[in-house]
């Protein structure tokens, strides 16, 4: 018998030699300090919070799969966020390349940083756009790629307002006054930021005071749950309703997730105490790793820390040190 994949053993060897290869081992074990999650105000852990809705939606949403939950979700998200309306898709993965794939087309040009997630990138990708990547938070490259597009169909910008690898964000003032300048359209992914910047937790668009017109966020980072959802006008939310692939051909949220994603937006938006709580221990880490002398790790500011230790061999040694409580640094 022929063995069409016989190639990936040695593909998953390449990856073994360059460090990069991953298992299924589990998470943090009972009694250890977990530094890689980001359920940043602590709900992950916590019950069920709706019990006794129903657990599937049966269908996609354009089918029958559209529930008073989910509706009533959206709704939840919109008010939080000061938008006209709202729309759920499975994972932030799915909004991403879902939205970015049904915006923009042939003839359009996207500007995107080149730090911006995979999702993202995919996005671009499927959407057939020209593809412009500006250097990590630079103005002016992304002013003068826009200046280059002026003659495009349409003109899109996209970032992260957190970055969840080195923890800095970008001037989204200043590159919604670029937008508006060159008639383009900003989308900022607000994954990391909603629940732990801003007021009532809505991000770093809202603690600039602009608003994006496309505004992509996430339940499974500070709600502490599962799924995702887009912001933004009534107009965006009817078009990715019929053209967001990854949401027309998927089966809707369980209506009990939704049910869940509407009370803990309703209860990250109040929170004030477990963004102080957050807050506090972002400090007292960043403390701790400068009085280490870990270099870069005190700088900054929110949940995400980065610590550079050069390459994928040193992280795994580093992280394997610390689950046998033996780190030396």
């Amino acid at each position: 018998m022929t063995q069409p994949l016989r190639h990936l053993e040695g593909e998953l060897a390449a990856l073994e030699r360059q460090g990069l290869l991953r298992d299924s081992s589990p998470g943090a074990g009972e009694g250890l300090l977990n530094l890689c999650s980001n359920d940043y105000l602590g709900y992950a852990a916590e019950p069920w919070p709706r019990p006794g809705l129903a657990s599937g939606a049966g269908a996609s949403r354009l089918v029958s799969g559209n529930h008073g939950a989910h509706e009533a979700a959206e709704a939840a998200i919109a008010s939080w966020l000061g938008v006209e309306g709202a729309l759920l898709f499975s994972s932030g993965y799915a909004a991403n390349v879902g939205t970015l794939a049904a915006l923009a087309g042939p003839s359009d040009v996207i500007v995107s940083d080149a730090l911006n997630h995979a999702s993202i990138i995919d996005g671009c990708r499927l959407s057939g756009a020209a593809i412009r990547v500006a250097p990590h938070r630079d103005l002016d490259a992304f002013g003068g790629e826009l200046s280059a597009a002026r003659s495009a169909r349409r003109r899109w910008v996209v970032t992260e307002s957190y970055f969840s690898m080195d923890g800095d964000m970008p001037d989204l003032r200043a590159l919604r006054a670029l937008c508006d300048a060159h008639d383009a359209a900003l989308v900022v992914d607000e994954a990391h930021a909603l629940g732990v910047f801003g007021p009532e937790g809505r991000g770093l668009g809202a603690e600039s005071g602009i608003l994006p017109d496309v505004l992509i966020g996430t339940a499974g980072k500070a709600l502490g749950l599962h799924g995702a959802f887009v912001a933004g006008s009534h107009v965006l939310r009817s078009w990715l309703w019929n053209r967001a692939r990854s949401f027309v051909f998927s089966t809707g949220l369980s209506p009990a997730l939704a049910a869940a994603i509407q009370a803990r937006v309703e209860r990250a938006r109040e929170d004030e105490a477990a963004r102080l709580r957050l807050r506090r221990a972002e400090a007292q880490l960043r403390e701790g790793l400068a009085a280490l002398g870990i270099p870069r790790a005190g700088s900054g500011r929110g949940p995400v820390i980065p610590w550079v230790l050069g390459s994928p061999a040193a992280a795994l040694a580093v992280s394997a040190a610390c689950l046998r409580g033996r780190a030396r640094w």
